[in-house]
């Protein structure tokens, strides 16, 4: 980075070369003045010694004729001075639009520096037992100072005196570069963008970078993921660099891009090894840089901004009743919409229509199952919040409640007895519940219902049997009630078979007698007997070739 110094004699030069330039200009031009004036007065001169006779014919007065090939040069000259001065314009307009980004830059670090100041000496705070706060708290304090500020800044260790605190603080970088596919209008598009977040060790944003970068390069070849992964970093290394921070850890996502950096997997190509060594060069320039894997979800702040950056790149204005807004094409149905009518899945930011959202997600319900990113091999869960834009308030509960169900574990699962409650709950929260009000619930089995508050045995699954062990009344009661008899008779009738740990029914319509519960119990569906270590425990055939060999008629 140039220096105040540079900087100064670079100016003096460019002025005095800007001088000197201007004035060879215009002795030039003088010159070619005084070539002009001496030929008139040759010409003057001739005439003047002509014989009378011949100039008492009348003639015309002669004139200076001046020849193509010079008027050619001049041309030629003027026309470079003019590039020439344009250069030297641009030039100076370059140096100082440089001037003032390194201006901004050391207020950025000198900020950063007393912000990372302010949080150690937060924490200094912090540390101080009570009794010598109370004794000495009024009298401390840790005024912010820069040793060394006034030495050279040419120095190699200059940045680091002029800002101490930077030297010592390790700082985070978040990178992401991402390649999509993407509808704009009736044409399919290729964009990517990079998405950049540096934060301080509480993971405090303290720079962010978001931009578009070229997708397709001049042979017709798209980006791919670990180039443009590659890029992003590079791009983030470089701005670590110009805050002037020491310690830096790099966070990556992606697996492949992780093990060529830290030499695990060498590069086939050439394009992805010039962006690794690039990496690695730029790596020797910090005191210590090291890169570490992480999930996706922990680099949501540069995810997010490059997502933000793809979105600018294939939104669109249009005219509409209510004036100009933005357009984005939907992927599901191609059809134009407005942004503010665009649905984005906050795990992995694909973004859809709200019908098509709606409609993804009513099917999935009506099906029973959590609705994810419609995306292909997205497994981006849907938020729930989120759906309020788009969904019935009644459809939004029925999500709450499923995310509820599927958050407790199979075997932790118990509903309430009572045919007007019948509520969800897990056994362990349920029993914590029920030991605030009733002594010796975890002996007896009973069991107070979280919601209507009526108490039930667990054991028999019924309301709770007052004065009475869970013996005495399955004694008393020998005989099911109607409603458990019925799913008995259509479990016998459909040769259903009933998980002993879970007592989830189960049917088989194809393949082994090896069942594998949702519970994770397994067992045969012949005889009921416990399978272990993958092996069955009884005599039973394991496979019956009508569930094998499927029929013509189920295809």
């Amino acid at each position: 980075m140039a220096t105040s110094t540079d900087t100064d004699e670079l100016q003096t030069l460019l002025s005095e070369q800007q001088r000197e330039f201007m004035a060879a200009k215009t002795l030039d031009s003088d010159l070619d003045m005084a070539f002009q004036l001496q030929m008139q007065e040759a010409m003057n001169a001739s005439l003047a010694i002509q014989p009378l006779a011949s100039r008492s014919t009348p003639s015309t007065p002669l004139k200076v004729v001046t020849y193509f090939e010079d008027d050619q040069n001049d041309g030629v000259l003027d026309l470079a001075s003019t590039l020439m001065l344009e250069d030297l314009k641009a030039f100076a307009q370059e140096l100082e639009d440089r001037e003032q980004c390194e201006a901004e830059m050391r207020k950025m670090r000198d900020d950063l520096d007393r912000r990372i100041f302010d949080q150690t000496f937060a924490r200094d705070i912090m540390n101080i037992p009570e009794d010598q706060w109370q004794n000495y708290g009024d009298n401390y304090h840790k005024p912010y100072c820069t040793d060394g500020a006034s030495s050279s800044s040419s120095s190699s260790s200059s940045s680091s005196l002029q800002n101490p605190f930077l030297a010592t603080e390790v700082f985070k970088l978040y990178f992401k570069g991402l390649v999509s596919e993407e509808m704009v209008k009736d044409m399919k598009v290729t964009v990517a963008a990079i998405g950049i977040a540096i934060c301080d060790s509480k993971d405090f944003l303290i720079f962010e970078v978001k931009k578009p970068m070229e997708a397709i390069d001049a042979d017709g070849v798209v980006l791919s993921e670990e180039c443009a992964e590659l890029q992003a970093l590079i791009e983030g290394l470089d701005n670590a660099i110009g805050l002037g921070l020491k310690s830096v850890t790099f966070f990556c996502e992606n697996y492949l891009v992780y093990n060529h950096i830290t030499g695990r997997l060498p590069t086939s190509q050439s394009k992805l090894g010039t962006l690794v060594n690039q990496v690695l060069h730029l790596q020797t320039k910090f005191e210590s840089c090291n890169p570490s894997l992480i999930a996706r979800n922990d680099i949501k702040f540069a995810f997010k901004s490059a997502r933000d950056t793809i979105v600018s790149q294939i939104t669109w204005p249009a005219d509409t009743n209510n004036g100009k807004s933005l357009k984005e094409t939907c992927v599901i149905c191609f059809e134009d919409a407005d942004v503010e009518k665009m649905f984005s899945v906050d795990s992995c930011l694909h973004r859809y229509c709200f019908s098509c959202m709606k409609q993804h997600v009513e099917v999935k319900l009506l099906n029973g199952m959590m609705a994810t990113c419609p995306h292909e091999g997205c497994k981006s869960e849907v938020n729930v919040d989120s759906c309020s834009k788009f969904l019935a308030p009644k459809l939004v509960e029925i999500i709450s409640q499923r995310i509820k169900e599927s958050a407790i574990p199979v075997t932790q699962k118990v509903y309430c007895p009572y045919p007007k409650c019948s509520v969800l709950m897990s056994k362990h929260d349920v029993l914590e519940y029920t030991k605030t009000v009733y002594i010796g619930a975890e002996q007896s089995g009973a069991r107070k219902c979280m919601k209507c508050d009526c108490f039930f045995c667990i054991n028999c699954q019924v309301p709770w049997h007052y004065d009475m062990t869970c013996y005495d009344y399955k004694n008393s009661n020998p005989y099911l009630r109607a409603e458990d008899c019925k799913l008995k008779s259509l479990a016998e009738e459909n040769k259903w078979r009933q998980c002993v740990k879970c007592n989830h029914m189960v049917e088989l319509s194809e393949g082994c007698y090896h069942i594998y519960c949702r519970c994770g119990y397994e067992f045969c569906y012949t005889c009921g007997a416990e399978w272990k270590n993958k092996k069955a425990t009884c005599s039973c055939p394991i496979w019956d070739e009508p569930n094998i060999i499927r029929n013509q008629r189920r295809f």
